[in-house]
């Protein structure tokens, strides 16, 4: 097993548009990954960050990149339509890929390059940036351990106003944040999915979207998603049997929020302020103490990409690999089948969620 701390990953950041300048930040700033190369077609782009980043050598041409043996990753960080065809040029020279989200546009690209990434024997990872989330690894604990009780329902909130696109909607804009989320939280796909939205600014492009996933083991989520909206809000709730729980983004001071509240369900008043829910059963609402667990600082996106050099070096699991990616956009695909079906649910096969 090899030895990050003297055997680096090295890795070729490809595009350096919105969000590559980004991981090209990561790349260079871990100590698990060396930042290889810089690649864009945009030359005034090229040369900026290759004056950043010194120790990268730079071209516009991938397939450079890809004839550098040395190379053993490469983050495609270019417009969502190419992702497909430039991971399966990455796979088939050898290389291992990370994405950044949505991992296609299609199931069937995203399946095609799940397969092709596991036929090669090489790891392909998605760039769902919240999976790494400290905040949401402290609500998967408290949701797998228990404390929460059972999980009954969740909401999403991921809102502004602004970031107005005329290329996609606002389900594929945002959805994929919050569906990777649900997903990681739940342990499960749904069984079945709705969506509703509407078009204000461009025709046939939804600004804002409701969209609801019902799981098998009857948990109910519920995401709006939105650039039209007075407030900025990047909000998780989830309500459980025992306490409820909410992860706000924008509090920089309180990211989780532990409430002990809850409904506790009686066989009779027993002379205690229960009310009646039914003939001979009660019900009394409970309003405990919150709490506020602490959560580290590390930015997401340094745990995300030191956590990809781990699964090349095979000492981790990826948090979100191929089988994820592939499951989000199936979900994506569903929720945008149910928009265009003005709100008509849509059964999900859980079947459609393999590599092979």
């Amino acid at each position: 097993m090899s030895d990050l701390s003297t055997n680096p990953v090295r890795v070729a950041a490809l595009g350096l548009g919105y969000w590559g300048p980004n991981l090209a930040r990561a790349w260079s700033g871990l100590e698990d990954t060396e930042l290889a190369w810089l690649c864009d077609l945009d030359e005034a782009r090229l040369d900026r960050m290759g004056r950043q980043f010194q120790e990268a050598r730079t071209t516009n041409d991938f397939d450079e990149v890809l004839a550098d043996d040395t190379v053993e990753a490469v983050s495609i960080a270019t417009s969502a339509p190419t992702h497909a065809q430039l991971a399966l040029r990455a796979i088939e020279a050898g290389k291992h890929v990370f994405v950044e989200k949505p991992l296609a546009l299609t199931s069937a690209d995203a399946r095609a390059m799940a397969t092709a990434a596991e036929r090669a024997g090489l790891l392909m990872v998605v760039g769902h940036l919240l999976v790494h989330h400290p905040a949401v690894a402290k609500l998967k604990e408290l949701v797998d351990s228990g404390e929460l009780g059972r999980t009954h329902y969740l909401y999403t909130n991921r809102q502004n106003l602004g970031q107005v696109r005329s290329d996609e909607n606002a389900l594929w804009s945002l959805g994929a944040h919050d569906i990777s989320v649900l997903l990681h939280l739940v342990g499960e796909l749904p069984e079945s999915v709705s969506a509703q939205g509407q078009c204000f600014i461009h025709e046939g492009i939804e600004d804002v979207v409701f969209g609801v996933l019902r799981f098998p083991s009857g948990v109910i989520a519920h995401m709006h998603l939105s650039w039209m909206d007075p407030f900025k809000m990047r909000k998780m709730t989830i309500v459980g049997s025992d306490k409820m729980a909410v992860f706000d983004d924008m509090n920089p001071d309180e990211k989780v929020k532990i409430f002990n509240k809850g409904v506790t369900h009686s066989g009779n008043g027993n002379g205690q302020a229960w009310q009646p829910a039914s003939y001979g059963e009660y019900v009394q609402l409970r309003h405990g103490d919150t709490s506020i667990p602490r959560i580290t600082s590390e930015e997401p996106l340094r745990i995300q990409c030191r956590h990809f050099a781990r699964c090349v070096r095979g000492l981790e699991e990826p948090r979100s690999g191929a089988a994820q990616g592939l499951a989000v956009v199936e979900v994506l695909e569903a929720l945008q089948r149910s928009l265009e079906n003005n709100g008509a649910v849509q059964p999900f096969d859980s079947s459609l969620i393999t590599t092979a």
